[in-house]
């Protein structure tokens, strides 16, 4: 009898063990599962254009315009950004009719503020540039102040054009990317400039920059607006 109960206990005990090991296994397995899960994110290359400039380019006779831009991931939220372009605007008021003709260089750094969901990687972000235009201003048509002329100026249409103009300035972007196929991006961001410095032709002041956009009197600030499409490269990919 008491021999049989010594047996009983004994294959409890090892009964007991046994459920205590199985579950201590099953811990660690679903521990290492969940740890092995990291939200991977994909590092490389994105580049693209402006989808805006190439539709106003087609509508609007007095613009010609393109730009291509890239980015690439530096860390979790900040990216290295830059864009390179052409336009050629016809402006006029009152006064004189110009046309502006150069192309622009912009650097800078963009910072996404928003947190993807698992496996998403569209961006909300904030972005400063410094950019820098090369260009000439060609003067189409003014209008000859005269005393004795009371309802209409003479308008003169000898061309004048100014060469080797340069202007500098710096633009806060805030702007958002959507990622709408796996690495095509979609995205639309607002400008706001200030010009630091600009050169002005002969008798007349710039209506138009290129890559700043239309300037104001008596303003140094001025704004733009993008909408793009762009595809990532992926080079590499790290939690």
């Amino acid at each position: 009898m008491k021999r049989t109960l010594t047996y009983s206990i004994n294959i409890f005990v090892f009964f007991i063990l046994c459920c205590v090991s199985t579950n201590a296994q099953n811990d660690s397995i679903a521990k290492a599962k969940k740890d092995s899960i990291k939200h991977i994110q994909k590092y490389g290359l994105r580049v693209g254009g402006d989808l805006s400039k190439l539709i106003r380019t087609a509508l609007d006779d007095d613009y010609k315009g393109f730009e291509i831009m890239a980015d690439f991931r530096l860390t979790k939220r900040l990216y290295v950004a830059g864009e390179l372009g052409t336009e050629e605007r016809t402006l006029g008021n009152d006064y004189i009719n110009t046309t502006a003709s150069g192309s622009y260089f912009k650097a800078g750094v963009d910072y996404n503020s928003y947190t993807n969901w698992f496996g998403m990687h569209n961006m909300i972000y904030g972005g400063l540039r410094v950019g820098a235009s090369t260009f000439s201003q060609t003067r189409n048509s003014y209008a000859v102040y005269a005393q004795e002329q009371y309802w209409e100026q003479e308008v003169s249409n000898d061309p004048a054009k100014s060469s080797g103009l340069t202007a500098i300035w710096a633009e806060l972007i805030i702007g958002i990317k959507a990622e709408v196929l796996p690495n095509l991006f979609i995205g639309l961001n607002a400008q706001l400039k200030n010009v630091f410095s600009q050169d002005q032709p002969d008798n007349f002041e710039n209506l138009y920059i290129p890559g700043y956009n239309k300037t104001y009197d008596g303003s140094n600030f001025g704004v733009g607006y993008s909408y793009n499409i762009s595809y990532l490269i992926p080079l590499f990919k790290k939690g």
